[in-house]
């Protein structure tokens, strides 16, 4: 099984900064809670995002990771639904404006290959949730891994100081474990630079 605490991959520096079109639409009641779960970056997102962090849900399903926004104890900027949900295969949930820094990494957490050991992450990346039970008994989807790899490309070409791709778990692993030790990093980081 691999370990999700050793999956991190960096984009090449050399990109062109094409900007590549995302199918996504705005979840009104994720959307209206992020005010109340998340702050602003303390520089421009242009200048600030270097990471984007991979998260899943242990959960079945977009509702569930939503609560957890209403409830003011966590945000992400994007969700990408479970199986069996209507979006899947369709579109991915943008679930926090861009510019905020949603909290989806404990202020606390950093990792030395990670933007220098640098701490409070949130004020440096970009979340995504997968909608996923994380018990090894819930196999990502094909269209999961294509459209969380979708994101890292669209958000390549809009932020030119983007560098990491980490999970969860490379951050905090005393106590996450996310995307999980089933999650296909190997194929995921080719989807992402193929």
């Amino acid at each position: 099984m691999a370990d999700p605490t050793e999956f991190q991959f960096d984009l090449p520096p050399d990109r062109n900064g094409a900007r590549i079109p995302l199918a996504e639409d705005i979840h009104r009641t994720a959307w209206a809670a992020a005010g109340g779960c998340a702050s602003l970056r303390g520089a421009p997102p242009e200048e600030a995002i270097r990471v984007i962090v991979i998260h899943a849900t242990a959960g079945a399903s977009t509702a569930g990771a939503v609560s957890v926004m209403e409830e003011g104890r966590a945000s992400f900027h994007w969700i990408v639904p479970g199986k069996d949900e209507t979006a899947h295969g369709e579109h991915v949930w943008a679930t926090c404006p861009e510019r905020l820094a949603a909290w989806h990494v404990r202020k606390s957490c950093a990792h030395p290959d990670i933007c220098a050991g640098a701490t409070n992450i949130n004020r440096l990346s970009l979340g995504i949730e997968i909608v996923n039970r994380q018990n090894g008994e819930d196999p990502f989807s094909n269209w999961q891994l294509e459209a969380t790899a979708g994101i890292i490309r669209y958000a390549a070409g809009k932020y030119p100081n983007l560098s990491h791709v980490v999970s969860h778990a490379r951050l905090d692993p005393s106590r996450r474990t996310d995307p999980g030790e089933n999650f296909p990093w190997t194929e995921f980081k080719r989807l992402v630079l193929g």
